[in-house]
């Protein structure tokens, strides 16, 4: 237990930045921390309003089995089918996580309190389905703070536009690069021009643009490494503030448009960014670099629990650390560009590993599951 001096110098960090009109989400999600109280405590103390999920956190989750027996033996005596399986016990987490946060939905009109879950990975290249398994994810939770999660492959794209247009709130995952936000951003206003040409109440959707971080830094670094010149090394750390620094940019000329002005005055959400991938991956790295660094206002950072800890303990929380940058960061990719690092090769590796990366995820949960209902002697086929 925290003791009243810690509990408000961890306040301290995370209200600076919330205060500095940055939300706070926590990237993790388990039975264990909704049914434990932790989830409810972080939202109390720690400023946290929003939760995304990924299939690599519910394969840790449910991996694990803790929790989970009593709704896997009843799963197990039904003899449903181990899709279906996975399906009931993520959407009862998100389900009741949103009903945790409902209170944050509805104090701040819809804008926080929202919980992500992402449509099946294995349907990443496939518009139809990831259409379709959104409205169902989005029926299965029925939740109105739910937000579905749906990759910015080319194929997610256009699903984009249509899970807006028929009102659902999207969380778009898996943005690595500069053009790919820019037509992220365009399929958010064709899908509000969807919708508002159906007559449905703009005001009521939302979305946000999960942007990773991180991984962008763990590519260019290690290429950077090989390279090996005092010039190069110099440019360690560099490139993934660079890269979510220039996608703010990007974010305030679309929303400052003539187009984006017609749908304000419908009174459309803008769509956030998101700074996804915070949690530090080179130990050399301060562990607060992807919070303190990406300070805007309008933005989310979705942190797993390390990070926000750390922020909570040793944040440098100093104001806006984003928007007087822009030159910065063009001057950093282009120093990386220079020394032969293909940007626009690097971006695509990222997102066609990323899409990969949660496949294995949700394959490995599948397994996992299969083995707990067929130890019950149940086929999962």
């Amino acid at each position: 237990m925290m003791n009243v001096t810690e509990a408000t110098a961890s306040a301290g960090a995370l209200k600076r930045l919330s205060d500095e009109g940055v939300s706070i989400w926590l990237d993790d999600l388990s039975r264990r921390r909704i049914e434990s109280g932790n989830l409810a405590e972080l939202v109390e103390n720690k400023n946290v309003v929003g939760v995304t999920t990924n299939p690599s956190i519910f394969q840790a989750a449910i991996g694990s089995g803790e929790g989970y027996e009593e709704q896997l033996a009843d799963l197990a005596v039904r003899g449903v089918t181990v899709d279906e399986a996975v399906r009931m016990m993520t959407t009862a987490d998100v389900r009741a996580a949103a009903d945790i946060l409902r209170p944050v939905y509805d104090a701040t009109g819809g804008r926080d309190g929202r919980v992500s879950i992402e449509v099946d990975p294995r349907l990443a290249n496939n518009t139809a389905a990831t259409v379709a398994e959104a409205r169902q994810l989005s029926w299965l939770v029925d939740r109105p703070n739910v937000m579905i999660k749906i990759p910015a492959t080319k194929a997610g794209l256009p699903a984009i536009t249509e899970v807006i247009g028929q009102g659902i709130s999207v969380n778009v995952t898996l943005i690595f690069s500069l053009e790919r936000y820019r037509e992220v951003m365009d399929a958010y206003l064709a899908g509000l021009e969807k919708a508002a040409a159906k007559g449905l109440d703009l005001a009521t959707i939302h979305s946000v643009a999960s942007f990773f971080v991180s991984r962008v830094d763990s590519e260019i670094d290690k290429r950077l490494t090989v390279i090996g010149t005092q010039e190069a090394l110099a440019l360690k750390g560099r490139a993934a503030l660079a890269n979510a620094r220039l996608a703010y940019e990007a974010y305030e000329e679309v929303f400052a448009s003539a187009r984006w002005t017609a749908l304000s005055g419908a009174k459309a959400n803008r769509q956030r960014p998101l700074w996804a991938s915070t949690g530090v991956k080179d130990p050399a790295y301060k562990s607060t670099l992807y919070v303190d660094e990406l300070v805007a206002p309008g933005t989310v950072n979705t942190m797993p629990e390390a990070t926000l800890d750390a922020t909570a303990a040793h944040g440098e929380i100093t104001g806006d650390t984003v928007t007087g940058g822009y030159a910065q960061a063009r001057a950093d990719l282009t120093a990386v560009e220079t020394l032969g690092i293909s940007y626009d090769e690097v971006v695509q590796q990222l997102e066609d590993e990323g899409v990969a990366k949660f496949e294995v995820a949700w394959q490995d949960l599948l397994d996992a599951v299969t083995k707990s209902l067929d130890s019950k002697g149940v086929d999962a086929e």
